[in-house]
C-alpha cells in the first residue's frame, strides 16, 4: 500500500517528506545539533557545492530561447536541414561579456559573446561567435596568453591596462579587433541592439557534395545603439545587471528581439587564391567581393524558467556541427572545436551533454559511456564497436564531404601571407571609411584615456606606433593627447577591454 506525499510539503532529495526547513535537530531547545540530523547535513553539504566554476572566459551573461526560421532558399549551398526554406528550429542564445567575472558589470567596454544553439532535426548545431566579425589573434596557441593579459595581475589581483596593451602591441594582428573594441561597438546599449557574427569561416556542403566557405552575420531588427563612456560607467554603478535585465524584461513584456541571418559565400576553389587568407580570424571578407545572402530570421521569445539550469549550465562548442555544415582550415576554429567541449567537461562534468538544456531533440546512440553523473544509459546493449548483436556503429570511409585537402611538412608557422595580407590595412579602412568624424573623435578620447590609465614605457611608445600604423592621423592625435596629459579622464571600464570568441 502506498501513501501520497502532501504536495504542500517540501521533501528531501530522496522524495521523502522533509522534517523541517526552519529548525535543526538539537538536544533540547538550547543544546547541540546531533550528527544524525540527515536533512540538515544534506542541506549544508549541497549548499557548499551548489555553484559550479564560472566560465573562463565569458563568465557574465544571460540568454533566452527562441526560434530560427529559414525564409530563403539557400539549398544550392547547404543540405543542412535547419537551413532549408520553411524550416523552423528551436534555439537558445547566450550573450556575455568576456573578461569580467560573474559579478562584473555587463556594461563595461568589452567584446560581447553571441552564442547560439540550434536544436535541429539532425542534432545540435552550435554557432559560437561575438558581436564583432574578427578576433584578436589567429593561432590558438596564443589564446590562453591573450585571456590572461585581460585578467588580473598575479601580485595585486587587479586589472592592468599596461598588461593588456603589452600583449596587443606585441601581437599586431590584434589591431583590427582592438579598433572595433575601442570604437562604439565596444559599448552596445543592449544585447538586443547589437549585431552578431560567427566570426570564423565555416564550410557549407550541398546535396551534390559541392563545398563552399561561409561567414555568418546577424543584423539586429531593433537597430544598433551604443553607450558613451560616461553612460556605460554610470550604468555599471547603477545596475551591474543592466543588459541581463533588459533582455529578460523585453521578452517578458512581449517585445521579442529578432535578427536577420545572412551569409557571405565563397566558392571552395576561390579560397585557394583569394588575395587575403579567408581563414584568418583577424580579417573580414569585403562585401564587394562576397555580398550578403539572406537566410532567415532569429527571434527570441521565451525567457529561461531557471537561470542556473538553462543558462549557466548551457554548453556551447563550435565543434558541434550537423550534416551540411563543417569546419574550415581556420586555426582558431580548429583549436576551439576541442577546447570548448573540454572546458564544459571541467566546468559542469563529464556528462554535461546529458543535461536537459544541452540534450538534442533527436535520439542519441553514442559510444560514450558512464562517467560522473551519467543519467541516460544504453541498457545492456554492446558498449563496443564493431559488435555482432545489432547495435549500429558508424563506418564512413574515404573522402569526407566536409573535409579539405592539405599537404606539406609539419611545421610551427604563421599562415602563408597572401597579396593583401597585413595587420593594419583593414583596421585603417575601418577608421577612415566606416567611422565618421564623431566616431573618430570618440576613438581618440577612448584610446588616450586607456593609455593614461597606467600604461608605461616601453609599452606606451609601442602603443603610439601601433595606432599610427592603423591610421597616421588618429595615431598622432592619440599621442598628442597622452603626451600633453590632456585626455579628459581614463575611459571607464577599460580594465574590462578583453574579449574572446570563446563560450
Amino acid at each position: 500500500m502506498s501513501s501520497k506525499i502532501d504536495a504542500s510539503q517540501s521533501t528531501m532529495s530522496t522524495g521523502a517528506p522533509a522534517p523541517s526547513d526552519r529548525n535543526s535537530l538539537t538536544i533540547g531547545a538550547d543544546g547541540p545539533i546531533v550528527l544524525h540530523d540527515v536533512h540538515f547535513l544534506e542541506q549544508m553539504a549541497h549548499f557548499n557545492r551548489e555553484k559550479v566554476p564560472e566560465r573562463q572566459p565569458h563568465a557574465k551573461g544571460s540568454g533566452a530561447f527562441g526560434v530560427f526560421e529559414t525564409t530563403e532558399d539557400v539549398s544550392r549551398y547547404t543540405k543542412a536541414a535547419l537551413f532549408q526554406k520553411g524550416a523552423q528550429t528551436e534555439m537558445l542564445a547566450r550573450f556575455s561579456t568576456v573578461a569580467g567575472e560573474q559579478g562584473s558589470p555587463d556594461t563595461w567596454r568589452d567584446v560581447r559573446g553571441f552564442s547560439l544553439k540550434f536544436y535541429t532535426s539532425e542534432g545540435n548545431y552550435d554557432l559560437v561567435g561575438n558581436n564583432t566579425p574578427v578576433f584578436f589573434v589567429r593561432d590558438p596557441m596564443k589564446f590562453p596568453h591573450f585571456i590572461r593579459s585581460q585578467k588580473r595581475l598575479p601580485d595585486s589581483g587587479l586589472r592592468d591596462n599596461n598588461m593588456q596593451w603589452d600583449f596587443w602591441t606585441n601581437n599586431p594582428e590584434s589591431a583590427h579587433q582592438v579598433t572595433y573594441l575601442m570604437g562604439q561597438r565596444g559599448l552596445p546599449r543592449t544585447w538586443r541592439e547589437m549585431n552578431g557574427y560567427g566570426s570564423h569561416t565555416y564550410m557549407w556542403i550541398n546535396a551534390q557534395g559541392e563545398r563552399f566557405f561561409v561567414k555568418y552575420h546577424f543584423h539586429t531588427h531593433q537597430g544598433m545603439a551604443f553607450f558613451s563612456n560616461d553612460e556605460a560607467a554610470q550604468m555599471a554603478g547603477a545596475d551591474a545587471d543592466f543588459h541581463r535585465r533588459d533582455l529578460f524584461d523585453a521578452i517578458e513584456r512581449g517585445d521579442h528581439p529578432s535578427w536577420t541571418m545572412s551569409v557571405q559565400v565563397m566558392p571552395y576553389e576561390e579560397a585557394k587564391t583569394y588575395r587575403i587568407n579567408p581563414f584568418d580570424l583577424t580579417k573580414t571578407w569585403p562585401h564587394a567581393d562576397y555580398p550578403l545572402i539572406k537566410v532567415g530570421t532569429m527571434t527570441l521569445n521565451r525567457n529561461p524558467e531557471n537561470f542556473f539550469a538553462q543558462i549557466e549550465q548551457a554548453a556551447f562548442s563550435p565543434g558541434n556541427t550537423v550534416p551540411g555544415i563543417g569546419l574550415s582550415p581556420d586555426k582558431m576554429l580548429l583549436g576551439r572545436a576541442f577546447a570548448y567541449n573540454d572546458a564544459q567537461r571541467n566546468r559542469i562534468g563529464t556528462n554535461f551533454h546529458q543535461l536537459p538544456v544541452n540534450q538534442p531533440k533527436v535520439p542519441v546512440n553514442t559510444y560514450m559511456f558512464d562517467g560522473h553523473m551519467a543519467y541516460h544509459h544504453s541498457g545492456n546493449a554492446p558498449v563496443y564497436a564493431t559488435n555482432s548483436y545489432g547495435r549500429p556503429w558508424a563506418d564512413e570511409t574515404g573522402k569526407m564531404d566536409d573535409g579539405w585537402e592539405a599537404d606539406g611538412d609539419m611545421v610551427r608557422s604563421a599562415y602563408t601571407l597572401r597579396a593583401d595580407d597585413d595587420d593594419f590595412s583593414q583596421p585603417g579602412i575601418l577608421v577612415r571609411e566606416v567611422f565618421d568624424d564623431a566616431q573618430r573623435d570618440a576613438l581618440v578620447e577612448t584610446v588616450a584615456g586607456a593609455l593614461l590609465g597606467g600604461v608605461r614605457e616601453p609599452v606606451l611608445s609601442r602603443a603610439f606606433q601601433y595606432w599610427k600604423n592603423i591610421d597616421a592621423d588618429v595615431g598622432a592625435r592619440i599621442e598628442a593627447k597622452v603626451r600633453a596629459g590632456s585626455a579628459s579622464k581614463p575611459a571607464e571600464g577599460m580594465s574590462e577591454a578583453g574579449a574572446s570568441v570563446a563560450e
